[in-house]
């Protein structure tokens, strides 16, 4: 199944750091329980459709919630053909969509297989797999139009804040969200790039002049520290930098490492390789960062291969202090090899896990989960949806995000009424 995956150069995730990281990830965890209810028995909707026309088509991520709309991205289709940003507006229990802006395949990018998510500003910034000045992608922001008139549907303008050169200064940004510090650097990987390895690289984007200026803060040595991280990164209260390889590691099956400020430098440590055994191989998704009540720092993350189940597994990492972590893992997926999580995992006030498969489930053709914790691995699985590929979609990439009254949302990539892909709510 991996074979059939290869033209994937995936790409991004958001958080908001602030300069002296004062806010601590517990306290983050207590906002998160406000913000995502814990999901009781649950029915799928279809509420859109893709044409293949200007709202795209094959998105590849889920979507972003805010103010009772949802933002997302298609990786084909759109007015010119590669790819579109597209508004989900919902009035009186009906789902409108909004074309926002359709890639044209030159120096504004093509392709975007990452999420839109709210940046500094109000803005909307993500990433675009190809285009931009050599073809390897960009990073973009969108705005709304400063007077168009509510009644009508004016296309929102793009500014592109860096274009990858396929050099250095890596290429092909990651899968991940793209994610903020107060001061409004953006952070995220790259797939490939970086000499003289092209493992890909760890960057930042810093305002500078009116434009942003890119520092590299590691690039993969294309061994033991890892090689192509899919997905991007994320910070934990201390200022460190977490994400995960898809290849590599002291067994070449990926890596969990994490990058250190040290002066103006970053170091990077390996914090676990996967072996392609129990604990799984090939994660395609990042790690995300929660400090339980005892104050112990812990990383949750998937993998798309292995585990005894063979369609990857759930892991955490518990930081147990002199840079030793303890591995857990907590289920492993059914299914044929790769047909593990591509996504991130989403955690809801009860402490449940939400996520999506590729192509495990009872059809194999992806699914919607959630993991119950138990006193003892493995953790409960619950099905919330097995795709048909039908009207319902099938083949789901991307995260699950809830909206503040407990309902869950994401898109399938294929599938569907036109077989280009849908967007799905589940409801409590």
């Amino acid at each position: 199944m991996r074979s059939q995956r290869q033209h994937r150069i995936r790409i991004f995730r958001i958080n908001f750091r602030a300069v002296t990281i004062a806010l601590t990830l517990t306290m983050l965890f207590a906002v998160l329980a406000v913000l995502t209810p814990a999901a009781q028995a649950q029915t799928f909707h279809v509420i859109h459709t893709f044409t293949g026309a200007g709202d795209g088509g094959n998105p590849e991520a889920g979507v972003t919630y805010k103010a009772g709309n949802l933002y997302g991205t298609t990786y084909n289709y759109g007015t010119h053909g590669y790819g579109a940003v597209y508004q989900l507006k919902q009035k009186q229990g009906n789902w409108t969509v909004n074309p926002l802006y359709s890639f044209t395949g030159g120096k504004d990018g093509a392709n975007p297989r990452a999420r839109v998510v709210f940046g500094p500003g109000g803005s909307l910034f993500g990433t675009t797999a190809k285009g931009g000045s050599s073809n390897v992608g960009a990073v973009f922001e969108l705005r709304p139009p400063a007077s168009a008139p509510k009644s009508a549907l004016f296309p929102w303008g793009e500014t592109v804040l860096y274009a990858f050169e396929a050099g250095s200064d890596g290429a092909y940004p990651g899968y991940g969200d793209l994610i903020f510090d107060g001061a409004g650097n953006i952070y995220d990987n790259t797939i490939q790039g970086g000499k003289p390895y092209n493992a890909g690289c760890a960057y930042e984007l810093t305002p500078s002049g009116g434009g942003y200026t890119e520092s590299l803060l590691y690039c993969f040595g294309g061994g033991s520290d890892g090689v192509s991280p899919y997905d991007g990164l994320n910070f934990d209260n201390a200022g460190n930098l977490y994400g995960t390889t898809y290849n590599g590691g002291l067994h070449g099956n990926g890596t969990v490492f994490q990058l250190v400020p040290v002066g103006d430098a970053w170091m990077e440590n390996i914090i676990y390789s996967f072996q392609n055994g129990k604990d799984g191989a090939l994660p395609d998704g990042g790690v995300i960062a929660i400090v339980d009540q005892l104050g112990n720092l812990n990383l949750y993350g998937i993998t798309s291969y292995g585990g005894t189940g063979g369609a990857g597994t759930v892991f955490q990492l518990t930081y147990e202090g002199n840079n030793n972590w303890s591995f857990t893992t907590l289920y492993s997926f059914t299914g044929s090899h790769n047909c593990g999580s591509n996504g991130n995992l989403m955690v809801d006030g009860a402490g449940n896990f939400y996520g999506t498969t590729y192509c495990a489930g009872a059809n194999n053709l992806g699914s919607v989960f959630k993991l119950t914790p138990t006193a003892q691995p493995p953790w409960t699985y619950t099905s919330l949806h097995d795709f048909t590929g039908g009207n319902d979609g099938k083949i789901p990439y991307g995260n699950v995000i809830f909206d503040a009254n407990g309902n869950l949302y994401g898109t399938a990539s294929a599938g569907g009424s036109q077989g280009v892909g849908v967007v799905w709510e589940i409801t409590p």
